[in-house]
């Protein structure tokens, strides 16, 4: 008899932490996705980086196919980033399983300062590509902008911050200090793993 009422007792407590953890899992099911899609005009616009809640997620060209963008359904505020433009935020509304254009149109930024006739040149071949590039915490574009025979960067001659950022990877930072008329080349490669993250 106990061990009859025992043998119950168990299956009852069994039932129940089942139901408990179904109960749970249906609660933390994955939440409704919508896309989000860019559209541009021009080579620029196409070439501009793209930061969703204050993350980088590619460059607008790429974001399609394997790379498309599904946010869960909600708010978001998406950044495009072009070097020479003022920075484009909108703040969109996602639904669940629609699809929201981003029409991605840039204005040319009155603050800018260009090199001019004694820029320094400076050519980056950088792994992945796709990594975007920051030069004194300003975006400049991403890797494949600046590398190959026809890509390069023209900087004010003096001593600049490089920052090379993914998601994935470490951050590269250094200093570079470039000489007026020089061209200069460096090979970056990015090593996997997210940063450190900051001390307590």
């Amino acid at each position: 008899m106990f061990t009859n009422t025992r043998m119950k007792l168990i299956g009852f407590t069994v039932l129940f932490l089942l139901f408990a953890v179904r109960a749970n899992t249906f609660g933390q099911q994955g939440a409704k996705m919508g896309e989000v899609t860019f559209s541009a005009n021009n080579q620029d616009e196409r070439d501009s980086g793209v930061w969703i809640d204050g993350k980088y997620a590619g460059y607008v060209k790429e974001l399609k196919g394997n790379r498309k963008v599904m946010l869960p359904a909600g708010e978001h505020e998406i950044t495009i980033r072009q070097a020479g433009y003022d920075d484009l935020t909108r703040k969109v509304v996602v639904d669940p399983d629609h699809i929201q254009n981003v029409a991605v149109v840039l204005v040319e930024s009155t603050k800018m300062t260009y090199p001019g006739v004694n820029a320094a040149e400076l050519r980056l071949d950088i792994r992945p590509k796709r990594a975007a590039v920051f030069v004194d915490d300003g975006y400049m574009g991403h890797g494949s902008d600046f590398g190959g025979r026809f890509h390069s960067m023209l900087l004010i001659p003096g001593k600049h911050r490089l920052k090379v950022k993914l998601n994935g990877y470490r951050t590269y930072e250094t200093e570079i200090n470039v000489v007026a008329n020089d061209k200069s080349r460096m090979a970056i490669n990015l090593e996997q793993g997210g940063d450190a993250p900051p001390a307590p």
